[in-house]
């Protein structure tokens, strides 16, 4: 492979079954999930998990039948979720907002959230947090911030229509079977942002990452019944950048010192401080990546 070939920045995991509770302990480490409670509804159960992407903007999609309960986090990314069939509500009390179809909703970003679904075909749109306010503070203006979304709000239809047309745009490129150049990957991402931003009502905060206050949520009435699960593994972002990772590994070994470096194949593959890029590969393989390419 030729060291100026393109590299698809795209990274896929996907996951299915039929084990409601591993179905469970699954989406709790992908939404950083708490006191997670199932029930079976008059479907058969099944359950499957997509994720195509990369590090600054990721498509989801999620078939769940059943009843799914607890609290969640949209952790350092901002979310977009839809259905094409099913629904459920997101938040408690006066905070409760319901979604389905035609109805996308943007997951609260002060901290966890109260969930409950069922029988849900779902779809999210996932955007890194400072790439997300990176660009909206250049649509607003001054110094980047927290964005804080009116749960209250629906967005006008005409928006809407604006939204789902840039997201048909981007899921042919993104879920595209064809290659995918870095390049196309961010200009994608960059049009699928401004179409957020336009469509989700919104304010922007000035206080830095350090001053920001998470809220307390009220927890779902029906948290304190049934099975509570203790949740350890990988989610699904640190998978694709362990992908990422494995892959910048594959490159260091098929290549030799001469013909490439060690920042021209990290920076390939999205890791743009090469620092911590080391530090992460040692941790991950017990040896630095200069090592790697020496072999």
């Amino acid at each position: 492979m030729s060291i100026d070939t393109p590299i698809d920045p795209r990274t896929r995991f996907e996951t299915a079954g039929t084990d409601l509770g591993a179905a469970l302990d699954m989406f709790g480490q992908a939404y950083e999930g708490a006191g997670f409670v199932g029930g079976h509804t008059d479907r058969p159960f099944s359950y499957r998990f997509r994720v195509v992407g990369d590090d600054v903007m990721s498509f989801r999609s999620t078939v769940f039948d059943a009843r799914a309960a607890g609290q969640a986090s949209s952790g350092d990314e901002y979310v977009v979720v839809w259905t094409s069939e099913g629904g459920g509500v997101i938040g408690s009390g006066q905070d409760e907002v319901r979604y389905g179809p035609g109805t996308p909703v943007v997951f609260p970003t002060d901290g966890p959230f109260a969930f409950d679904l069922q029988d849900v075909r779902q779809s999210l749109v996932h955007f890194d947090k400072r790439f997300l306010e990176g660009v909206a503070s250049e649509v607003h203006g001054g110094s980047a911030g927290p964005l804080v979304f009116d749960q209250a709000a629906r967005p006008r239809r005409e928006d809407l229509q604006t939204w789902n047309a840039q997201v048909q745009r981007a899921a042919s490129t993104i879920l595209g079977s064809g290659p995918v150049s870095p390049i196309a990957m961010a200009e994608t991402a960059r049009a699928t942002a401004l179409a957020m931003l336009h469509t989700f009502p919104h304010r922007q905060l000035a206080c830095p990452d350090g001053d920001r206050v998470h809220a307390r949520v009220r927890p779902h009435p029906d948290l304190d019944h049934g099975r509570r699960r203790a949740r350890v593994g990988t989610a699904p972002n640190a998978m694709l950048r362990g992908v990422r990772m494995d892959r910048v590994r594959e490159e260091l070994l098929r290549g030799a010192p001469g013909q490439l470096t060690v920042a021209e194949v990290a920076v390939r593959w999205g890791f743009a401080h090469l620092g911590r890029f080391s530090a992460a590969y040692h941790q991950r393989f017990g040896e630095y990546p200069r090592d790697t390419l020496q072999r």
